[in-house]
């Protein structure tokens, strides 16, 4: 099953700021650094889905969210004496656009980890310096009759708030 790159962008935060440097966690600290995939399907709605799945309106959207959520949109980095943390860099969020012509829901079968799976998430080249990749990749890609949405990490928060910001219902206080 092919799957069709359209555009790949870096989104940053809608608004610039801080530029800091945050603590992992000492969890964070032993646990292998790797992108948790994780993919959504979205059916297209039969009748006034204005906007769905509009990619700009989605981009816009997550600027927005990662106002709040800025980190995501930084690296990795380490420390002067070696400690892994979050450089609060703003370099942004990758954000692909693809098309997987002629594909179903249903060419995925029960979603068991394959080789035509693992084409809806974003590859990141982890060979490089950790420093190189971004913390957070997403990838929208249009098939037969459905939509759908990739997150590579942080799925429980930053993604809904993208949907609903997308859509004008979630508003950001804050901490």
């Amino acid at each position: 099953m092919a799957i069709t790159v359209r555009r790949s962008t870096m989104v940053r935060p809608a608004v610039e700021r801080p530029r800091e440097r945050l603590w992992n966690s000492n969890l964070d600290l032993v646990v292998p650094r790797f992108h948790t995939p994780s993919v959504y399907f979205y059916r297209r709605p039969e009748a006034g889905a204005d906007g769905f799945f509009d990619a700009d309106r989605m981009r816009l959207a997550l600027a927005d969210a990662l106002v709040p959520f800025y980190p995501m949109a930084g690296r990795l980095a380490r420390d002067e004496d070696g400690r892994v943390e979050i450089d609060c860099s703003g370099e942004g969020v990758l954000f692909v656009e693809a098309d997987a012509p002629g594909a179903a829901v249903d060419d995925y079968g029960d979603f068991a980890p394959t080789m035509d799976l693992k084409r809806l998430i974003p590859p990141v080249d982890y060979t490089d310096d950790i420093s190189s990749f971004p913390l957070l990749v997403l990838q929208v890609s249009s098939i037969s009759f459905w939509c759908q949405l990739q997150l590579g990490s942080g799925r429980k928060r930053k993604g809904p708030a993208c949907s609903d910001t997308a859509l004008g219902g979630f508003k950001f206080s804050e901490p």
